[in-house]
This record gives structure tokens, C-alpha cells and sequence, in this order.
């Protein structure tokens, strides 16, 4: 049987249409691929009804008190809609997003039930395994693969406010590339600096000895002097960039300015981009002075299990990850053969290779493309 049972009515529009029984109650099945959810205090509602009467235009929207989700995908309408009044159940848009290329993954859930049926039982690979211990290193595997195989990257849009900080994201592992984007749409990176850093202010009483809360700990300040002077700095004094529209190089007054700002560099500090640095005492990115008011995107990867909808893994890996599994429960078992376990890692590590190989998606053309730059002649 074929795997996709969505249409393309209901993948690419996010909808499923019905038409109005006249009953008190009219139970709607909801048959794509999207989870639907009621508002709750913990998510918002991902979809909404709408109708359409006879003669009408466009569809409307169905007084939200006229109906609720009674099991996984069923709405119930509780108030009778007229058998000439066609019924639309439309996914926000959001949910269609998170659908859009979903067919490329397969869920962690179902990799754990088809690992349990086809890898343990007797005469099998495993003989014996906690559907509990499947789940731990599954969860484990998709961590260790999203920090450098998977390589999920996430991006944020940020405007940089002028206390030139922004706080971490939510769900972040680690930064993949910070970059500034100019009115082309154009990004330019924004590289991390030893220049400075994000040290822990101590509070100091007359004798300089750091002073101490009544709980016998050492009192922070609210303001690092470091930060507020790295914040406050003109960046011109560090990387010795000049406005040339207005500069007279045949000016003395010019060549005074320029001294020790245009000779002497180090090539670190030469550019225009700006810097930042990871506070970790207040979980934030800290940027130079120049970015300030500028759109920003923070590429980051996390570790696949913060939302629902990242706990998936690419079909390409399916493989690396049953291997993984295989091997991560055989080497915590005991009285296994050494040489059984070191066969399944070997075999989950090139597993692992294939799936990095396919995941890179490295192209004939991309190749063609570098190499036409070879055959560019540099004027001297």
C-alpha cells in the first residue's frame, strides 16, 4: 500500500471539505497528516471550522462555540448546519508549514515500533530489550546525530535592540553562524572575538575584598564595567575604518588621525562586520556597538527532542539509527562477545558515513560551479 494517504487538496491547501447533515450533531473525520489540537494551556488551537452557505462567495468562520475536538482527528459540531452549507475544517498556517516535506522524515515514535518488531524477539538480532531502553537510546541517538550528521539548522530573524544583547533561543545547542543582513538581503557574518569577554562582577568593599550576601555568597553586580566599556567603544578604533568620502589623504591632520589605526593592524580586527560574545552568566548574545539597530539571523542547531514536531528523523538516516540502537544496547548488556559488539559498531559507524554522504547533499553542479572559478585569470 502506498504510504501517502493525504490528498493534494489537503497537503497543499491544509484543508478537508464536508457538507452540512441538518442533525443536531455532525461529527467531522479529519483525515490528512496534520494533528489537530484544541486551545488548552499549553498549546494553541492549529486549526479552525469554516463554512460556506448556498449563493455565499467565500467561507466564513464557525463560531468557535459551535463545535470542539472530541478524539484525535474528529470535530463535533453541536449545532445543526443546513444540507446546502458546505463545512471546511482549515489547518493555520503554521501546521501546513510543519507538514510541507514531512514525507522526507519519519517519526522517532514509529522508528521505536519498528525497531521492537523487527530487531528483538527470539531468533532475532536482540533476544530480549525494554521497549523503555529502546526509547533512551533513541532519544541518546537523535541527540548525538542533530549535533553533527542531521545538522537541523534553525534560524532567527532579530532586530538588535540598543542594549546590544539578545537572549539565547529556547531550544539552542550551539551557534552554527551569527550574520547581519543589509538592505539587499544580503548576509555578512559577524564573527565571535577574544577581544573581549563576559566576566562576573563581584561587588568590593574599601579593603577590595569581594563582599558577601547573608548567605555567604559573593555579591554580583547588576552591570559589568568590562561589557558597559565594550558596548560604549567605537568600533573605528579597532579595526582603523575611515570615511573616505571625506578624508584628504594629502592632509596632515589626516595621517595623524590614521596612525596606529590604519598601520599595525592585526588582520582579526579588520573588519566591519562587528563582533559578539556568548554571556553565559546571563544566557545571551552581547554585540560590538555597530550592530546596533541592525536585522540579524542567529543559525543555531539543538538536539531534536525540544517540540514534538523536531522529534523526527530523516529516511536517509532511518538505517544509521536502528544501527546505532543495536549497538548502544548490545555494548550495556553483559556476557555479550567482545566481538559481537565491536561487529555492530563498526557497522552502526558506517551506517552512520552513508548517512552523513547522503545528508551533505552535494551536488554535480555545486562542484562545476568551484571549479569554473579556477579558470578566472587575477591581473597583477
Amino acid at each position: 500500500m502506498g504510504l501517502i494517504t493525504e490528498t493534494n487538496y489537503q497537503y497543499y491547501q491544509g484543508s478537508q471539505l464536508y457538507v452540512g447533515t441538518n442533525t443536531a450533531t455532525q461529527d467531522l473525520t479529519w483525515t490528512a497528516d496534520i494533528v489537530l489540537n484544541d486551545a488548552d494551556t499549553t498549546k494553541i488551537a492549529n486549526y479552525v471550522v469554516e463554512t460556506k452557505a448556498a449563493g455565499a462567495v467565500d467561507f466564513s468562520l464557525y463560531p468557535l462555540a459551535n463545535y470542539s475536538l472530541i478524539s484525535r482527528n474528529v470535530v463535533r459540531l453541536t449545532v445543526a448546519v443546513p444540507l446546502t452549507t458546505e463545512i471546511r475544517i482549515r489547518a493555520i498556517d503554521q501546521a501546513k508549514w510543519n507538514n510541507y516535506g514531512g514525507y522526507e522524515y519519519v517519526s522517532l515514535n514509529e522508528i521505536i515500533t519498528n525497531f521492537m518488531t523487527i530487531y528483538v524477539g527470539s531468533d532475532k538480532v536482540i533476544s530480549n530489550a525494554r521497549r523503555s531502553d529502546v526509547i533512551f537510546h533513541a532519544k541518546r541517538g537523535l541527540q548525538e546525530f542533530s549535533y553533527d550528521t542531521l545538522k537541523s539548522v534553525k534560524s532567527q530573524e532579530l532586530t538588535i535592540p540598543a542594549s546590544l544583547t539578545l537572549p539565547i533561543p529556547q531550544d539552542y545547542v550551539n551557534y552554527v553562524q551569527l550574520s547581519w543582513v543589509d538592505t539587499s538581503g544580503v548576509k555578512h557574518i559577524i564573527y565571535p572575538t577574544t577581544l573581549t569577554s563576559n566576566p562576573t562582577p563581584i561587588v568590593q568593599d574599601d579593603q577590595g575584598l569581594p563582599t558577601q550576601n547573608s548567605q555567604g555568597s559573593n555579591i554580583e553586580s547588576a552591570q559589568s564595567f568590562t561589557t558597559e566599556r565594550w558596548h560604549t567603544l567605537d568600533q573605528k578604533d579597532l579595526t582603523g575604518q575611515l570615511d573616505m568620502d571625506s578624508s584628504n589623504v594629502y592632509d596632515f591632520d589626516w595621517w595623524k588621525l590614521a596612525y596606529g589605526r590604519r598601520y599595525g593592524l592585526h588582520p582579526e580586527t579588520t573588519q566591519k562586520n562587528g563582533w559578539f560574545t556568548i554571556d553565559q552568566r546571563k544566557g545571551s548574545f552581547s554585540f560590538s556597538s555597530n550592530l546596533r539597530d541592525r536585522l540579524i539571523i542567529i543559525d543555531y542547531i539543538s538536539d531534536g527532542l525540544a517540540y514534538d514536531e523536531d522529534v523526527k528523523v530523516p529516511k536517509m538516516a532511518e538505517e544509521a539509527m536502528y544501527a546505532h540502537i543495536i549497538y548502544a544496547i548490545t555494548s550495556a548488556k553483559l556476557n555479550i562477545p567482545e566481538y559481537i559488539i565491536q561487529r555492530y559498531k563498526r557497522d552502526r559507524s558506517a551506517k552512520l558515513r552513508n548517512a552523513k554522504i547522503r545528508l551533505s547533499n552535494i551536488k554535480l553542479e555545486a562542484f562545476t560551479q568551484v571549479m569554473r572559478g579556477k579558470s578566472k585569470w587575477i591581473k597583477h
